[in-house]
């Protein structure tokens, strides 16, 4: 690896690892600020929305100016809008209408951030040093790898200090991202154009939409994403509290979670370490095989130590098809195109754990988690099933890459 591609990991690691933290600390600060669990709620519904129209919005940003400089940009709204909760906080005092507040400005940093980043990944892989599949795979395993220690971290910190201090840490780490960010070469961050010698054409919000629609590979494995965060939602926040409250065992819920994120680490690295051996469909049906076989065996509820070998499951088939979707999303979007379909692609998945969410909460609650579980499985058999099957997602094979020039 270089200076480009390791700048692109740490930094990746950095903003990851501070939503990580912010994610326990937050809801705990909301909570013990107002008293009210209903307001914890509004707060996270308050900017779910706004994050996901931020997203679309700032695509066209994204495809406009120096993808380095927007991933930086990003970062730094993220930064401002946590420190200036505990600066709220020692002159005015916080109130549900201020987390609220900056919730939404905080929006048009996350999924725009997340897209700024995924659209460098071209120009970090043109700057050498690395292969689109290892970095795509190392980045899933130290993605999950900030799953199993960012909570942790966010509970140590809080039970040490008071929340609203622990905020200037999550803040730090956005800002420290940034910064990070500002070591990789300018020159990784321009975005191609295909030269095809006519004039340019304005860079409008619906070409993603277009781009997205008429491309059965996007729109595949686009909706397999959806059905994938869909599915986990319902089992992580519904399906799974309710049956480990029930059975007594509430402690289970932290360790099945910390199994998923191993899985995904095992997932990820394996494949950042032989991406290139192997066919890649070959790679991808393995990926779906594991992950259903690990769903149906978590929706028995059987055995705890059994649903956590599940979840293993889950993570370790995740991660191998999920990096090579990654790659895929490379090579088969156009990168002047790239951060408007791509912050269409993060907006869908920014909305569907809400659904998901309740989805699995009419099914617990009608038929109990069992019959939730069950349902969750089926409906993931079934997209997987189709995954499999379509036509799009059979010649996963690389493609000669169109001749482009550098713009921007």
């Amino acid at each position: 690896m270089n200076r480009a591609s390791s700048a692109y990991l740490a930094s990746y690691v950095l903003s990851m690892l501070g939503n990580s933290i912010a994610g326990v600390v937050l809801p705990l600060l909301v909570l013990q600020t107002t008293g009210s669990v209903l307001a914890t709620g509004a707060v996270a519904v308050a900017s779910a929305l706004p994050a996901a129209l931020a997203g679309l919005l700032m695509g066209v940003v994204i495809d406009k100016i120096n993808r380095r400089t927007a991933s930086v940009i990003t970062d730094v709204i993220s930064a401002l809008s946590i420190a200036a909760l505990p600066l709220v906080d020692t002159t005015v005092g916080l109130a549900l209408g201020w987390f609220v507040l900056f919730a939404v400005i905080g929006s048009f940093g996350d999924v725009p951030g997340l897209t700024a980043r995924e659209a460098m990944i071209p120009g970090i892989v043109r700057a050498g040093g690395i292969s689109t599949g290892r970095l795509l795979g190392l980045r899933e395993a130290l993605g999950a790898t900030v799953m199993l220690i960012g909570p942790a971290a966010g509970a140590v910190l809080i039970a040490a200090f008071d929340g609203v201090t622990v905020l200037w840490v999550t803040a730090a780490t956005s800002a420290a991202a940034a910064a990070v960010t500002m070591l990789i070469p300018r020159r990784s961050g321009v975005i191609l154009a295909t030269d095809t010698g006519a004039s340019p054409r304005p860079v409008v919000l619906r070409d993603g939409w277009h781009t997205l629609r008429r491309s059965p590979f996007l729109l595949t494995t686009t909706l397999l994403s959806v059905g994938l965060v869909m599915v986990l939602a319902g089992f992580q926040a519904l399906v799974l509290p309710v049956h480990f409250t029930l059975q007594q065992r509430p402690e289970m819920l932290g360790l099945v979670l910390s199994a998923l994120a191993v899985g995904l680490l095992i997932g990820g690295g394996t494949f950042a370490a032989a991406c290139g051996r192997g066919r890649r469909r070959t790679w991808f049906v393995t990926g779906m095989l594991i992950t259903i076989a690990g769903f149906g065996t978590m929706a028995a509820l059987a055995d705890p130590w059994l649903v956590l070998g599940a979840a293993a499951l889950v993570g370790l088939g995740n991660g191998l098809f999920s990096s090579l979707i990654g790659v895929l999303m490379v090579e088969r979007i156009p990168d002047a195109m790239r951060g408007r379909v791509m912050s269409l692609q993060n907006s869908f998945l920014t909305l569907a754990p809400a659904a998901g969410m309740g989805g699995a909460a009419i099914l617990v609650a009608e038929g109990g988690a069992r019959a939730g579980a069950v349902v969750l499985a089926v409906v993931w058999l079934v997209v997987g099933v189709v995954a499999i099957g379509a036509r799009a997602l059979r010649d996963l094979e690389p493609r000669p890459a169109p001749e482009a020039e550098l713009v921007g």
